[in-house]
């Protein structure tokens, strides 16, 4: 999307415009780069400045802009202040400011902040997401950090392999994942082959309901739980959702036990509670 490398097929539009083949000094994009890339011999006005030097703006309205920004990263009083500096978290405010200036056509964020401690990469998402909302610019935040993503956008594109598997809402991907890969990259780890039939869902002759139907029509699917979802019955049971396992292993220290089932021959991990300790 930057323009750092040349597609191998498909297209790239924004607006309705082909930038599959705009070169990248032709593209009016920011970028935040993971290492900042912020130049150690300019002050903070003047990193901030550069790409409106670049594209031959006015003085005063340079001025102006740099002004504006730096107002809103919260950096108006570090001005004249070299990047060594600075902390962390104030380099990236600076990258920021530096890529949301030139008021590009989309923003696009490198894990922005990968190099950061937690508290501060905390702090920092936060602010990030404020300053897309006061500007209201489409961004694009590529992250690692399933949390991190989580609690900043709007929509998740989550990718194996250069292939977007899913893009929804956080919500929708944390409750409704498409694929068993999406599954376990939001933290489903307990999987059961389906069949689906008149009645319902079945697996080894046991009934099952489940909460989010798949939309594919097929005969065998995979049905998913989370570890925390599982509950143990010792004395009533219902007519469906109930598989009978021996324990495993007992937890020392951890939170998640594991139970060998009795059909089908695997294991489902789920929370330790008090009446199975």
């Amino acid at each position: 999307m930057a323009g750092f490398i040349n597609p191998i097929s498909g297209q790239f539009l924004l607006n309705g415009n082909d930038y599959t083949k705009i070169p990248i000094h032709k593209r009016n994009f920011g970028i935040v780069f993971q290492s900042y890339a912020l130049f150690p011999h300019m002050t903070v006005e003047e990193n901030v400045a550069f790409g409106l030097q670049m594209r031959k703006k006015g003085k005063a309205d340079i001025s102006k802009k740099v002004s504006n920004l730096l107002e809103i990263v919260d950096l108006q009083d570090l001005s004249k202040r070299y990047p060594n500096e600075l902390s962390g978290g104030q380099r990236q405010r600076v990258a920021l400011a530096r890529a949301l200036v030139i008021s590009p056509d989309i923003l696009l964020l490198d894990e922005p902040l990968s190099n950061l401690d937690a508290k501060l990469r905390l702090r920092m998402r936060v602010e990030i997401r404020e300053i897309q909302k006061k500007l209201g610019i489409t961004t694009i935040f590529v992250t690692h950090d399933q949390e991190e993503c989580f609690s900043i956008s709007d929509k998740v594109a989550v990718m194996n392999q250069g292939i977007i598997e899913q893009f929804d809402s956080p919500e929708t991907l944390y409750k409704k994942p498409a694929t068993e890969f999406v599954a376990r990259f939001v933290g489903f780890e307990n999987f059961l082959p389906l069949t689906k039939h008149e009645t319902g869902y079945h697996c080894n002759g046991i009934r099952f309901v489940v909460d989010h139907e798949s939309d594919r029509q097929m005969a065998n699917l995979q049905g998913t739980i989370r570890p925390e979802d599982i509950l143990i019955l010792q004395e009533s049971q219902p007519e469906h959702n109930v598989i009978e396992g021996t324990l495993i292993v007992r937890p020392t220290s951890g939170k998640v036990i594991n139970i060998k089932l009795k059909q089908p021959s695997e294991s489902l991990s789920l929370m330790a509670r008090d009446n199975i300790l």
